[in-house]
């Protein structure tokens, strides 16, 4: 085992949450959104993006769970494995525009418990989905780190989405536009 690359890996992914929660911050929210991509606002194109997103992250969770044979269904096809890759980078470009419009929009906002937390869990996203991508390419880290960054990563875009999607969802009912 290599600890002083688990360490840059850790170390990398809190870079990244830290600098977007400062940038977040500290800058001065533009209060509008960047474009819409069709939809009637930016709670809307958020809301629905961030839902693809975690559908998406989902399969994610399955495929990962397959290849590594945890769901009791056998060898997983050859197909399983470029699935898992492709849900993975679709998902990434997904949810990048919200948290451009989060971070430029809307900023880094503690003004409730709930957006605070919002706050939180999106930067942590970011932070473990850099430690990740990186500990993939990392050799020699321990078993259990690619499957507990793989869960930062879920939990924290779970926790991303019932902070702010449900939220919606629960006061608008489900808009299409």
């Amino acid at each position: 085992m290599r600890s002083g690359a688990l360490a840059g890996v850790l170390l990398a992914g809190c870079a990244v949450a830290v600098a977007l929660g400062v940038y977040g911050r500290v800058h001065d929210p533009a209060l509008k959104p960047l474009f819409l991509f069709g939809f009637s606002g930016m709670l809307q194109f958020k809301t629905w993006f961030a839902t693809a997103a975690l559908v998406l992250v989902v399969v994610q969770v399955l495929t990962a769970l397959w290849m590594w044979g945890r769901l009791g269904a056998g060898t997983a096809p050859a197909w399983v494995a470029p699935a898992h890759r492709w849900s993975g980078a679709i998902a990434f470009a997904v949810i990048v525009p919200v948290a451009l419009h989060c971070l430029w929009s809307l900023g880094f906002a503690t003004s409730s418990p709930r957006v605070l937390i919002h706050s939180l869990a999106g930067c942590a996203f970011y932070g473990a989905y850099a430690a990740k991508m990186l500990g993939l390419r990392v050799r020699g880290l321990p078993g259990w780190t690619l499957p507990v960054l793989g869960g930062l990563v879920f939990t924290s875009l779970v926790v991303v989405w019932l902070t702010s999607a449900v939220w919606f969802f629960s006061r608008s009912g489900l808009p299409l536009t």
